[in-house]
């Protein structure tokens, strides 16, 4: 196995609040077994999958990790400035969403008849408010509709061609379904209606998601799908479900999950993680592990999540062979993880 290190690069100081700009990134093995990275304000996934060293090009490597980077600072710009961490999960995704190397927003997967239903939901740690839409098939951005609907209506989740108008209503523009095409997502749906007698070993560029703390140590996470390729119309997966693909609450962690929906609903599994800290006292790279690892896997299915507690500590833990994701600290360090290797599995 490869011993190369995750790319790290360094936002200037300036670029940076003296809030922020403190502290030493570190990852450290936890008194439970699971790693840890402390001293984080802004995290970011781009799917839980497989994604082998030397199975990607330069150029492929490149573009993961522009994106990742890209995503968090935006975030991080905004939180230097002293915004709340729902402004930064928020800007975060909304540069995966526009990046067709990721299954959210421009790049997301075909449902079975062709067509491009988009899912997303966002958490403000502060107070418990959440916004969600399901099954959106005209907005650029779904991310920030579902913040539309936390702060401009009175529910928490719309879905299908309500959402859409709401969207249009409240200024978001129209999409036609062809901006989210790619050739890639087209062959993918080929490929799972007449599956080729090797199945590919590679699985990148999934759900994308977002957690972050500002300087009031207030939590938010987002997260945002095209959900599964070849998924029945109308199926609606855990990324829009608060709760169980997105969850955060300031007294404990920031959570946004990637993997298969179902399961992740089933198992209540972003809230579960806030709630084994809340209520036994568990650190969040052991909580985030148990249910990530353990608890999901159990009921039949893998995937992986980031879990950000407000004191910075951040966990990444999968039961997938790898997970996309990258983080940046205190101090302004960016630390982007594409390959399986990259990231421990808790």
């Amino acid at each position: 196995m490869s011993t190369q290190l995750p790319r790290r690069t360094v936002i200037t100081a300036a670029a940076l609040s003296p809030a922020l700009a403190v502290g030493v990134p570190a990852a450290a093995q936890a008194a439970g077994g699971g790693s840890v990275i402390r001293d984080v304000v802004l995290a970011v996934h781009g799917g839980a999958g497989s994604l082998p060293r030397g199975s990607i090009t330069p150029v492929q490597e490149k573009a993961y990790r522009d994106a990742l980077e890209k995503a968090l600072r935006a975030g991080a710009g905004l939180l230097a400035g002293g915004a709340p961490a729902l402004d930064a999960v928020e800007a975060a995704v909304r540069v995966l969403e526009d990046d067709p190397n990721f299954n959210a927003g421009k790049g997301a997967v075909f449902n079975t008849d062709a067509e491009h239903e988009l899912d997303a939901s966002i958490m403000n740690g502060k107070d418990l408010r959440s916004g969600a839409v399901a099954g959106v098939h005209n907005t650029r951005n779904p991310i920030s509709l579902a913040r539309m609907v936390m702060e401009r209506s009175r529910h928490v989740l719309m879905a299908g061609k309500g959402a859409d108008i709401f969207a249009l209503q409240n200024g978001l523009a129209y999409t036609t379904q062809d901006y989210f095409f790619t050739q890639r997502r087209w062959d993918a749906l080929l490929n799972a209606k007449n599956p080729p007698p090797v199945p590919p070993s590679v699985t990148e560029g999934q759900t994308v998601g977002a957690v972050a703390v500002d300087q009031n140590r207030d939590v938010a996470a987002a997260t945002s799908t095209g959900g599964l390729t070849n998924k029945l119309v109308g199926r609606v997966g855990d990324s829009p479900v608060i709760g169980a693909g997105t969850y955060a609450n300031s007294r404990t962690v920031a959570v946004s999950c990637t993997g298969t929906g179902e399961v992740f609903i089933r198992g209540v599994a972003a809230y579960d993680i806030s709630a084994l800290m809340e209520y036994t006292g568990a650190a969040v790279q052991d909580a985030a592990a148990k249910v990530v690892t353990e608890k999901i896997t159990a009921l039949g299915a893998t995937g992986g999540a980031i879990a950000l507690d407000p004191r910075g500590r951040l966990a990444t833990p999968h039961s997938t062979l790898g997970i996309i994701n990258g983080y940046i600290t205190r101090d302004g360090s960016v630390v982007t993880r594409v390959y399986n290797d990259e990231t421990p599995p808790r």
